[in-house]
């Protein structure tokens, strides 16, 4: 199909987005997963969700009628792009400029983010930096580590709440991620939701967690998974991913998923040890300050 025959269309509706493209995010609903659970999240909480300002919503459709791709942006965060026939990511680019809308990074698999980071580059004075390489992974069979590391696990509770947003907190800045929300929003929205599962030691001392996202499209993606740096290299870590990943099984998750850090062997490895396998690969592109072109 000729490129000319594709059509990006907007709203700030997620409930029209999902109307029309919500088939479309279900079709394949591990590559999508990103987009599912944002998009459930503003449903659910309202437009504010993420922010004061609006989000938006597209949808790439071809003259048949059929969906081809979607685009979110909830600012103060990136902009996410699902996989983009040929020349799409360069039309996406040209309307963002005409309507005078910021991009600060993208978020996308890894084809689909390069031609977009170009295309911004071409029409905007934006330079773009491959800011982080990451790989999806579904989990096959769990197998946990053997042997444990010493303790135990448990969902965190209420007054673990300042633990969780100190602990976020440092996470993001490991990952370098500046733009977040705020940790002690963070923490009791994933309290609220019974999604972290904290290690602690026999004595009963915290040394890792492990969060995941509320099921959506019968999935649950395990995030956040962190161990203060003094304690890491223990088995920490795995024992409590194991643990976040065997309670979204237990929930009735038909998948679970993770996204690592291409560039952290070592999460990588853990997690293929327990028995995730690689789905597909995603980048995230970060621009420069951009003056819109003519």
């Amino acid at each position: 199909m000729a490129t000319d025959a594709y059509s990006w269309h907007f709203t700030q509706d997620v409930e029209e987005l999902l109307d029309r493209a919500g088939e479309f995010l279900w079709s394949e609903p591990a590559l999508h997963t990103v987009q599912l659970t944002v998009s459930e999240m503003v449903r659910t909480n309202g437009i504010t969700a993420y922010g004061e300002d609006a989000p938006y919503f597209g949808r790439l459709v071809g003259d048949d009628g059929t969906v081809r791709a979607t685009v979110m942006r909830t600012p103060p965060f990136q902009l996410q792009l699902t996989a983009l026939p040929y020349g799409a990511a360069d039309a996406l680019a040209v309307l963002l400029v005409k309507d005078g809308r910021a991009v600060p990074s993208v978020f996308a698999p890894s084809e689909a983010a390069a031609e977009f980071a170009a295309a911004w580059e071409r029409r905007t004075k934006a330079t773009a930096r491959l800011a982080m390489s990451q790989r999806l992974y579904r989990l096959g069979t769990l197998t946990p580590p053997e042997p444990a590391p010493p303790g135990r696990a448990r969902a965190a509770v209420t007054d673990d709440r300042q633990l969780l947003a100190q602990w976020y907190d440092e996470f993001c800045t490991d990952i370098g991620e500046e733009t977040r929300p705020d940790p002690g929003s963070w923490a009791e929205s994933r309290l609220a939701q019974g999604g972290v599962v904290l290690w602690e030691t026999p004595d009963g001392t915290p040394v890792s967690m492990a969060s995941a996202s509320p099921e959506v499209a019968a999935q649950v993606r395990v995030t956040t998974v962190y161990t203060p740096a003094p304690l890491r290299g223990r088995g920490y870590a795995g024992g409590a991913t194991a643990e976040a990943s065997q309670a979204a099984l237990d929930s009735g998750a038909k998948e679970v998923l993770l996204f690592t850090d291409l560039a952290n062997p070592t999460s990588n490895g853990l997690y293929q040890r327990l028995g995730y396998q690689p789905v597909a690969d995603f980048a995230t592109h970060e621009f420069g300050d951009a003056t819109t072109k003519g």
